[in-house]
């Protein structure tokens, strides 16, 4: 049995039903298709597939679209060709588009015909340009090119993304591949010598939360189980409306789409713009449709907020009589019951499963008496029984079954098996690794967490999901997340449900967790970041507190009502990306209908709170559903009450920003001199540098580094000496710049016969003025793959004798540093160190030696021509810092978590002094100032230390 049969059975008895809703959540009315009109449209899809694509083996079409009323029929007429269905999301990052493309070998895309511009632009080369349109079912037709160098090469740059990971395989227990997999380059459709020419129903690939997306084909045999089962324990009738919650490249989404088509009932389908508006969906899924069955992640539905859950979602009257909640931990039980209305009927499902066996693997139904006031509120919620032809194990890590303690789970089945990317068979009672771990109790299994989730604090390995657990439990807390910001910070994010006073509630949780799980920090936000799944978004969050980090030290005045309209504009195209526009922003613009999206407006809503320096109560929902005359109006009431009567929008003066990146700086100039020469050292190379932060260094062997009268004069935060590296050529390396002067708009290099080459600023400009958009277009010139996540910053060596090749150095987590040809991208040498590095390496005073930092404590000091290992200096911690280098000693600083600063002669292989910096790790690089003499210091204690290096000495 296949979907489009189950469809079909449905529309045959139920073919006058409504069996699709689109409602735009505006002044036009929603629409509708019957069954019957919904496999009418499918068959004339379906004909004009089979008449255009070529199904020699097999056939798999991708479909770029948005959710609308046409999708139903989109997706059953290319069920029925056979093929399978490939959903690809016109909002992603085009380079992931690319690699799910061409990974999953898919040779046609059905492209919306309002999209078909911005698929062109975003995919250009892939595909061919002979296209065909579909008489009156709005899409067309593109053919994929299938060897295309830019697009292979696009591919390569999406691995390069991830921290490269094994193919499922032998490595991973209960897991078994036939022996012919690697040779075969293409998937052939059966599985275990069933046969089956058309048995995927879709293809989806994994989010590469944790490595490079996997590409899931799912067969039909695996979701059909799932869909039978679940809808035979929602009991789902043709009377249900369910809403289409989840993106089509979430595979939930398979479930809420056929569990409604399969049964005669119907499904709702709204904009994705209107899916971010809490005000606006629970009107139209609670008051004007009355959806009976929604399906969703926690998190999609703490976005409604507290007091639209409790009214309408699971209030005494509500429509809603299944509530399915999976893809994330389940609530704790506590806050569920503050939602629920005591005369709630809701019937409230915890789901749990893995893209990888699409779609659900497990289900537990909440009992009603857990709901009542007196029973105990610490009562864990299961994961319930395993679904239709679905098995469930829990091994340790030595691969043995557990039937009672903690271990991770796997997933697999007879048939409830998933094709992961190359693989052409997979054997019978295939079991899936899930990441996931449990607590077997009673046959019962208790879920603990993401394996990927597990921190060290302290001394103590624990869950990050376990504070987030406490922290839900509490009265004042509506929704929370937790992140482990640059493996240093517990970082507790809340959605208070009124004010939140953060003390008591940290107070609360030291009450309620031992000390290595009690966070940092706790940080109130609006509501929490979504990915595009509906989970939470850890990266979003992490830019988030970086934000608040910022705010501190931000000291922002408003002048008034006019002052605030004017800023309140510059970030509004800031945040949507639109400061190159010059146009003013009508009155009435709409942040979503103007580009922006939820995680754009949570980031408008920061910069507007860091802008007027308070809390602004409502401001994220009007910025969501109303115009930015109407936000402004808000934060006016807020800020400015007095104001609010007299402001009249029409005549708000235009002017420049104070700190607008537009405005003409006025500094006063300064001279920087170096505070002493440097000895001529002969035999030595003279070369340039350039580290981390663009910071520039130049060392000259020759004659002395610095001349009495060379300066640097510059515009106050205008211009800085790492601005003139445009100048390093080799031209200018032959004449040994010694310095440079920038005066009048005019700039000149001095040469080593102290000679002057001046040209201003406008004959520069008018020089260039004949380049075209084309010669100044970006390309990848070489790529070298460092194997895993690469957080240090690269060094670039350029040596002044042109027969020497200049080198790029850096180091990545999988515990390599290389050396590579700047101009030719060849790996020179690969020296592998005792652990992962994130210390950014810096060069020695001689150019001989590369100085790195290593998570094993480690400081290394490399030959700079072989990577072989002059020197290693052993520190009690791990060392992310990035060394400097003192121009006038050669001496190396360097700090450590173990809150030290040393000072290294990496000549004499010794320590000259370390100094400890009163508390606080030294993560931060060291910087070195030439006059005053100080080496500046900064510790995760929250200190700034000014050290005179000769004093310590």
């Amino acid at each position: 049995m296949t979907l489009q049969e189950l469809v079909n059975r449905a529309a045959s008895l139920y073919s006058d039903r409504k069996a699709v809703w689109f409602d735009e959540c505006n002044d036009k009315a929603p629409t509708f298709y019957t069954y019957a009109t919904v496999v009418k449209l499918a068959m004339e899809l379906t004909a004009f597939l089979q008449k255009h694509c070529d199904q020699q083996g097999k056939c798999e079409i991708g479909l770029y679209c948005y959710p609308g009323i046409n999708l139903p029929s989109w997706i059953l007429g290319i069920l029925q060709v056979p093929a399978a269905y490939s959903p690809i999301d016109p909002d992603a990052p085009p380079m992931l588009s690319t690699y799910f493309m061409k990974k999953s070998n898919l040779q046609y895309i059905l492209v919306e015909n309002d999209k078909i511009n911005k698929f062109r632009m975003s995919h250009v080369g892939c595909f061919n340009h002979n296209s065909s349109t579909v008489e009156h079912i709005g899409l067309t037709l593109f053919q994929m090119n299938s060897s295309n160098t830019d697009l292979n090469s696009q591919v390569d740059d999406v691995k390069s993304k991830y921290e490269p990971s094994k193919a499922m395989g032998n490595s991973h227990p209960g897991y078994t591949i036939c022996p012919d997999q690697n040779k075969a380059k293409t998937w052939e459709g059966g599985y275990m010598g069933d046969g089956q020419k058309y048995s995927v129903a879709y293809i989806l690939h994994t989010s590469g939360t944790t490595g490079i997306p996997k590409i899931v084909r799912v067969p039909h045999k695996c979701i059909v189980p799932n869909i039978l089962h679940l809808k035979s324990i929602f009991e789902i009738t043709p009377d249900d409306m369910l809403f289409l919650a989840s993106p089509l490249t979430f595979d939930p989404s398979v479930v809420e789409l056929f569990i409604a088509l399969t049964s005669g009932a119907s499904i709702l389908v709204v904009p994705n713009t209107i899916k971010m508006m809490p005000v606006e969906l629970s009107a139209a899924l609670f008051h004007r449709h009355r959806v009976t069955v929604l399906q969703a992640t926690p998190t999609l539905l703490r976005r409604f907020g507290a007091h639209i859950i409790k009214s309408a979602v699971l209030s005494a009257n509500t429509s809603l009589r299944v509530l399915a909640l999976g893809g994330e931990a389940f609530p704790v039980l506590n806050l569920l019951k503050s939602w629920k209305h005591k005369e709630n009927k809701t019937s409230i499902f915890n789901l749990y499963g893995i893209t990888e066996v699409s779609s659900w693997a497990t289900c537990y139904k909440i009992p009603e008496e857990v709901f009542t006031a007196d029973f105990r509120t610490d009562f864990p919620i299961p994961l319930g029984s395993p679904l239709l032809g679905t098995k469930v194990e829990v091994r340790d890590a030595n691969g043995c079954s557990v039937l009672e303690g903690e271990g991770q789970v796997f997933i697999g089945g007879e048939e409830r098996v998933c094709f992961l990317d190359d693989e052409i068979t997979v054997p019978l009672g295939t079991m899936r690794e899930t990441g996931d771990f449990v607590r077997v109790q009673n046959a019962k299994l208790f879920f603990l967490g993401r394996k990927d989730n597990q921190i060290k604090r302290h001394g103590k390995r624990f869950n990050i999901e376990y504070l987030q657990q406490a922290a839900e439990d509490l009265c004042e807390v509506e929704a929370c997340a937790v992140t482990w910001y640059q493996q240093e910070k517990l970082i507790l994010f809340v959605v208070p449900k009124d004010d939140l006073e953060e003390r008591e509630t940290l107070k609360e949780l030291q009450k309620r967790l031992p000390s290595y799980a009690v966070p940092d920090e706790l940080v109130p936000i609006k509501t929490l970041p979504l990915t595009s799944h509906g989970k939470v978004d850890i990266s979003e969050l992490n830019k988030i507190y970086q934000n608040h980090l910022n705010s501190r030290r931000r000291d922002s005045k408003l002048s008034g009502a006019e002052e605030l309209w004017e800023r309140l504009q510059y970030l509004w195209k800031s945040v949507l990306g639109l400061l190159g526009d010059s146009t003013g922003i009508p009155k009435d613009a709409i942040f979503l209908y103007s580009g922006g999206d939820s995680l754009k407006a949570l980031r408008f809503c920061d910069e507007i709170e860091v802008l007027v320096g308070k809390a602004v109560p409502g401001l994220l929902e009007v910025i969501l559903s109303r115009s930015i005359e109407e936000v402004h109006r808000h934060i006016v009431k807020n800020l400015f009450p007095h104001e609010d009567q007299l402001m009249n929008y029409g005549n708000v003066v235009k002017r420049k920003l104070s700190g607008n990146s537009e405005e003409e700086f006025h500094g006063k100039y300064v001279k920087l001199k170096s505070e002493r020469g440097l000895e001529v050292a002969s035999g030595l190379i003279s070369f340039f540098a350039l580290s981390r932060g663009n910071h520039f260094f130049s060392m000259n062997f020759t004659e002395s580094f610095v001349q009495p009268n060379n300066t640097v004069q510059a515009g106050v935060e205008l211009l800085q000496q790492p601005s003139f590296l445009h100048l390093v050529t080799p031209s200018v390396m032959k004449s040994h710049v010694q310095g440079y002067e920038m005066e009048n708009r005019s700039l000149t290099v001095r040469n080593k016969a102290n000679k002057a080459d001046c040209c201003s600023v406008q004959q520069i400009h008018a020089e260039c003025s004949h380049v075209t958009a084309t010669e100044l277009a970006l390309g990848i010139r070489w790529k070298s793959n460092t194997r895993k996540c690469v957080d240090a910053s690269p060094l670039v060596i350029i040596p002044s004798k042109e027969e020497i090749s200049a080198s790029v150095y850096v180091g990545s987590h999988s515990h390599a540093m290389q050396a590579i040809d700047l101009d030719l991208g060849e790996i020179k040498w690969e020296k592998n160190l005792g652990d992962r590095i994130e210390s950014s390496a810096c060069i020695s005073k001689c150019g001989n030696f590369i100085v790195v930092g290593c998570y094993d404590g480690l400081v290394y000091v490399l030959q700079s021509s072989d990577g072989e290992i002059h020197w290693t200096f052993v520190t009690e911690d791990l060392v992310k810092s990035s060394a400097v280098v003192d121009p006038s000693s050669g001496l190396v600083y360097i700090g450590s978590h173990d809150q030290h600063v040393y000072s290294l002669d990496i000549y004499k292989k010794a320590c000259i002094w370390k100094l400890h910096c009163e508390g606080g790790a030294v993560f931060s690089s060291p910087c070195l100032n030439s006059f005053p003499h100080h080496l500046y210091v900064a510790t995760l204690g929250g200190l700034l230390l000014a050290v005179n290096p000769k004093a310590v000495w």
